[in-house]
């Protein structure tokens, strides 16, 4: 079960940078996120 686990949060983690890249630097900036602080946000999310 942990490896199934493990797969999840891997794929929420990737979902999440995926999401979030997708955004322009001013929405970003928006809801107070830098780009070099996707992967730190995506690692929380999960």
């Amino acid at each position: 079960m942990n490896l199934i686990r493990n797969y999840r949060n891997w794929r929420r983690y990737r979902d999440t940078v995926s999401e979030l890249s997708r955004l322009s630097n001013r929405e970003l900036s928006d809801i107070g996120i830098s780009r070099s602080d996707i992967a730190y946000v995506a690692r929380k999310a999960g």
